[in-house]
């Protein structure tokens, strides 16, 4: 289990202990008590800055989410042809994703059993949303090939980013090294746009 030192503890720390926890156990499976052990400091510490351990999943979804959000207000989202958006925002998806790798992971996991559990799947939702409408935008614009269902598309689109959480590590499987990050955001580009854009 994660374990920080005492002697470390800030807030961005215990949020960072609590997500690896959440993680790891489950956020059903955690308890405060699993979240001091792992943070190195007492019930009442954790206390002293969030109200419990929906706070700090909440934080921690929030965080993902914001940044994930941020892509969509970003020149390159809003600027051009809905493919050359599109894949600005499948490329800046897959960079938010590695950087933020705990966070997103998180938010992929959250089941909908609390009501932060509600809101961060409603927000999810909602961005998933507004993706599938610039591949909705760009087979409109006859960028996409009429044979790719657009809803289909979208799914599996998302499906092959979100999955880069179950098996990216920066560091590498065995520790030397794994995919750097522009490989892998260059390698989803090619595979998702070679398949769906129109030959030229």
């Amino acid at each position: 289990m994660t374990t920080a030192k005492r002697d470390t503890y800030t807030p961005e720390t215990l949020l960072s202990v609590a997500v690896q926890v959440f993680i790891e156990r489950g956020y059903d499976g955690t308890s405060m008590e699993h979240l001091s052990k792992a943070a190195g400091i007492s019930k009442s510490s954790i206390y002293h800055h969030v109200t419990g351990k929906e706070e700090l999943l909440r934080r921690a979804v929030s965080r993902a989410l914001d940044e994930l959000f941020g892509i969509l207000e970003e020149e390159h989202a809003r600027v051009g042809t809905a493919a050359e958006r599109l894949e600005y925002v499948v490329r800046r998806m897959v960079e938010v994703l590695m950087a933020e790798l705990p966070y997103v992971t998180l938010l992929l996991r959250v089941r909908g059993n609390t009501g932060t559990e509600r809101w961060a799947l409603e927000r999810r939702r909602e961005f998933d949303h507004r993706v599938a409408a610039l591949l909705k935008a760009a087979a409109a614009e006859g960028d996409v090939r009429e044979d790719v269902e657009v809803r289909l598309a979208t799914r599996l689109v998302f499906g092959m980013i979100n999955s880069i959480v179950e098996w990216y590590r920066p560091e590498g499987p065995d520790g030397r090294g794994g995919a750097g990050e522009r490989e892998v955001v260059d390698a989803v580009a090619r595979l998702v746009f070679g398949g769906l854009r129109k030959a030229s």
